[in-house]
């Protein structure tokens, strides 16, 4: 008789040894994933932090070269370009910004630029942090035009802003307007200062080098109020023959203990302009021989307007024949100058017509006009009659 055998049950589940094995391997896996993480985390952050310290010293630095390498630019020959430089500041004239349209000599045209802050100080001012007093003569590019450089001041000070006691706040100045903040949290390198001078000179040969301006000899400063004329001579000379300035400097990133990063950065920017003033490339200054003539006229919507109107200037069509432009000033009448030029035409015209339509009814005008060359130079100012807008 045959006999059924039973089979034995089958087992279901995990036993306690194999869970707690699995256990443990998905503990030890989880703590070494957040473990990376936690230090990709860190790293990251480390980054971060060092990040915004090198963007806010690159900001300083960059800002610092594209203004400083425009040191000289369109600067009349009896203007200085390099006036005054110390470890902490240093003080330039540059044809650096323009509200004028047209313009094709300042560095920048920029419609917004305050008026008094695209031309030569109007009156003195002291430079900042210093005693000294820059723009005591009155710069003119043509009798009775204001020279078109500005003075450009960079300056550092103590931040008092910040629990620290050695760091800087870089600020930029124009003319004798508010200084502007660049940069925060800037610091010294070492012992290293902020800004190093290079200058022109010869060696034991007689060839002419550049080299380091000695620290001894600080500060520079342009004493004599004419460039090149016979008081321009000894230490005030000596700025004419800077050539480079080396930025130093370092930034943190505002935080303090453990959580502080330094960064460190140095640069030697070039002064291509420097000692080169305005050179005659277009031989003698212009010759206009034109008059300006302003007439009222009836706009459109029932304003009134104010036509200029002239010909071409002698030295457009005849004579060296290097008219690139020419320069409009407007000024109120009784006024004792022209101040800044208001707009700019080029030359090539067989004759010139520009309207004013914003002059305010009840006032008085009166009108200049001036042809400039490519030096660039501008003639003698032919002045219109007044004019009453009714």
């Amino acid at each position: 008789m045959a006999t059924k055998t039973r089979s034995g049950s089958r087992r279901h589940g995990w036993t306690l040894v194999e869970l707690i094995i699995a256990l443990t391997i998905f503990g030890v896996v989880i703590t070494t994933a957040l473990s990376v993480t936690a230090k990709q985390n860190t790293a990251f952050q480390e980054a971060l932090v060092r990040l915004n310290a090198l963007r806010n010293l690159r900001y300083a630095i960059t800002t610092l070269n594209q203004d400083l390498e425009t040191l000289g630019t369109n600067v009349p020959s009896a203007q200085p370009s390099f006036i005054y430089g110390d470890s902490n500041v240093v003080t330039f004239s540059a044809d650096y910004a323009s509200n004028v349209a047209g313009d094709p000599f300042a560095v920048y045209y920029d419609p917004d630029a305050p008026t008094g802050q695209v031309r030569a100080p109007s009156a003195s001012f002291v430079i900042p942090t210093t005693t000294v007093t820059a723009a005591d003569t009155a710069y003119q590019s043509a009798p009775g035009v204001p020279s078109p450089a500005e003075m450009i001041t960079f300056f550092l000070t103590p931040d008092t802003s910040t629990s620290r006691t050695d760091d800087y706040v870089l600020y930029r100045q124009v003319n004798a307007g508010t200084p502007e903040s660049v940069a925060h949290n800037l610091i010294h390198v070492g012992d290293t200062p902020f800004f190093s001078y290079m200058r022109l000179t010869q060696d034991s040969t007689g060839q002419n080098i550049v080299a380091a301006f000695p620290d001894s000899l600080l500060p520079i400063y342009h004493s004599a109020k004419l460039h090149l004329s016979a008081a321009d001579t000894g230490r005030s000379a000596l700025a004419d023959s800077i050539r480079g300035i080396r930025i130093t400097m370092g930034a943190t990133n505002g935080l303090t203990g453990a959580q502080e990063r330094q960064v460190d950065l140095t640069r030697l920017i070039r002064l291509p302009n420097a000692g080169t003033g305005m050179l005659s490339t277009c031989g003698s200054p212009p010759v206009l021989g034109v008059g300006l003539s302003a007439a009222l006229d009836s706009l459109p919507g029932g304003g009134v307007a104010v036509d200029l109107s002239w010909m071409p200037a002698t030295d457009e069509t005849g004579g060296e024949k290097d008219v690139v432009r020419y320069v409009l000033w407007r000024r109120l009448a009784g006024a004792s100058g022209w101040g800044d030029p208001f707009r700019a035409i080029p030359a090539g015209q067989p004759s010139y017509v520009y309207q004013d339509a914003t002059v305010e009814p009840g006032k008085i005008y009166q009108y200049a006009l001036a042809a400039q060359d490519c030096t660039p130079s501008l003639s003698p100012l032919a002045q219109s009659s007044l004019v009453t807008i009714p």
